[in-house]
């Protein structure tokens, strides 16, 4: 059975959401099968003015173990009007985001080391975009979650255990000021 509704976001824009289900679903769609999340790859790009903008940076592209905190949470706005006692109004509100918390292997390269300390010495305009592609089984591009004009807050470095067996993980939290989600063209 398919379930379907059309949304008007504003006089200018259409949403359409679909939902569907089995071989009822509409003409053309097709089943798709849970992602794996250990497929990934992060990318980064420079942010902001200039002529350098959006060309992509070799920072330990690809060499990510976990990415965490890909969420945005909407805050609704709660209007209650006089005379309706039965129920309160909800609208939309200002949306955050959390810290994305990248973690990797720690090995020589100090790139993420290098991109913390530049903004923590006074380089604030040393942000990045950050691109976050899952890959299904076959390493083909499904999505891409971009964060926009990430800063670095917080770079750690392994804790060190002289009896320690596991691999040494670093890790480098960054905020944004923005999430998006896109997909590849058919």
């Amino acid at each position: 059975m398919a379930i379907g509704a059309d949304f008007s976001a504003s006089a200018s824009a259409q949403v359409s959401i679909g939902v569907g289900t089995g071989a009822g679903s509409a003409a053309g769609a097709k089943a798709s099968a849970p992602l794996i999340p250990f497929r990934f790859q992060v990318r980064f790009r420079q942010s902001g003015a200039g002529a350098a903008q959006g060309n992509e940076v070799d920072l330990c592209q690809g060499a990510f173990a976990e990415c965490t905190g890909l969420e945005a949470t909407m805050e609704p706005k709660v209007i209650r009007s006089g005379g309706v006692n039965h129920h309160a109004f909800q609208r939309a509100g200002q949306v955050t985001h959390v810290t994305v918390i990248l973690k990797r292997g720690m090995t020589d390269n100090r790139h993420l080391w290098k991109w913390f300390a530049m903004v923590s010495g006074g380089d604030y305009a040393a942000r990045m975009d950050v691109d976050i592609d899952m890959l299904d089984g076959a390493g083909t591009k499904v999505m891409t979650w971009s964060l926009a004009r990430c800063l670095p807050v917080k770079f750690k470095a392994a804790d060190l255990n002289a009896r320690a067996t596991d691999v040494a993980v670093e890790a480098l939290h960054l905020v944004h000021e923005g999430l998006t989600l896109g997909f590849p063209k058919a």
